[in-house]
């Protein structure tokens, strides 16, 4: 971005404005078009559209006020950070799973000492380093630094800090960048349809319904949604899969508490469960393979994380490491008929 300003005015031309983030995005993809589905390149751009069509917006009546230089200062570090919240929460959110509720308030107390510290600090220990004196410098921006990351613990720390948020459809971000671009680069009445997608992705979002039942690629743990949440057959083992589903789910509790949630009956090796009129057994280990002609018997379904030798019991449904080796990880859902849909 501040290669093509630097061009712009080379140029003779307006350094700030979409044309300038337009080409520097195009530059990007160009050389890395797969950047655009990662939440980097998603953020980094929301937050510059927004804050050059949120001041282009204000330009003329910002600067007739004749604000005094403390007050404009200050207008802007607050109305940076509400801009640049604005265009980036939704996309952290949705990558993330988390919603900053104190972010305003932690960049107006950081965003100043960045800009007026940390960068310039940085930038004269850049020009001072070769001479051996970039000490000071060094000394200011570790203590800017500090500062921040002062303040980040300090908000983190607040209740209400961090808000868990379920994963959107595939859908939801491309609705409300389409919504966001309209309403920036239109003028006049028909900008405002372009709040209409962005309604509707959160509408989307908001109805959002996760798989009742998740199973692991190597059938080791399986996840159930109960009243109190996801509830896991297992307090240990899986561990990036069971993060991964309670951070889609929003669930903000650990793989240990999502464990001790009910909804599975039984020890380690055999544990029971119902989906609606389906009656489900996982098992683990070689123990629970043990127990096949058992669980057959008591089930409509097993789920095994290993594989079963030969044709299985007979009449017996089940899902084991050989057949999840080939699928990868499965979710179920009990459809109108009665039957599971994977």
């Amino acid at each position: 971005m501040v290669s093509v300003m630097l061009g712009a005015v080379l140029f003779d031309r307006r350094a700030l404005s979409m044309r300038s983030v337009a080409l520097a995005a195009c530059v990007l993809l160009m050389a890395q078009p797969e950047t655009l589905l990662e939440p980097g390149f998603q953020m980094s751009f929301a937050a510059t559209a927004a804050l050059i069509a949120g001041y282009s917006s204000l330009r003329g009546r910002l600067y007739q006020q004749r604000w005094p230089g403390w007050a404009m200062a200050a207008f802007s570090v607050v109305f940076t950070s509400l801009l640049a919240g604005l265009a980036t929460g939704p996309v952290a959110a949705a990558h993330f799973n988390r919603v900053a509720g104190y972010g305003l308030i932690a960049n107006v107390l950081a965003v100043p000492v960045m800009g007026l510290a940390v960068m310039p600090a940085a930038v004269l220990a850049g020009v001072l380093a070769p001479l051996g004196l970039e000490g000071p410098a060094l000394w200011i921006m570790g203590k800017g630094t500090a500062w921040i990351l002062t303040v980040a613990e300090t908000v983190a720390g607040w209740e209400g800090a961090v808000r868990a948020v379920p994963s959107p459809s595939a859908m939801v971000l491309p609705m409300m960048a389409l919504g966001a671009l309209w309403v920036i680069l239109w003028r006049g009445p028909v900008r405002a349809a372009g709040i209409v997608p962005m309604v509707m992705a959160f509408v989307i979002w908001g109805q959002q319904v996760r798989p009742p039942v998740l199973i692991s690629a190597d059938g080791a743990l399986v996840g159930l949604v109960s009243v109190e949440g996801r509830a896991l057959s297992a307090p240990k083992g899986a561990g990036f899969t069971a993060r991964q589903w309670l951070e889609n789910d929003g669930d903000l509790a650990d793989q240990a508490q999502a464990a001790l949630r009910s909804g599975f009956l039984g020890d380690k090796t055999l544990r029971r469960f119902a989906l609606w009129d389906w009656r489900i057994v996982h098992l683990k280990g070689k123990a629970g393979l043990a127990q096949l002609d058992v669980a057959c018997g008591m089930a409509d379904l097993v789920i095994l994380s290993l594989r079963v030798e030969g044709p299985g019991p007979q009449g017996c449904q089940f899902i084991d490491a050989q057949k999840l080796r080939h699928t990868g990880p499965l979710a179920l859902w009990p459809d109108e008929v009665g039957k599971l849909r994977v």
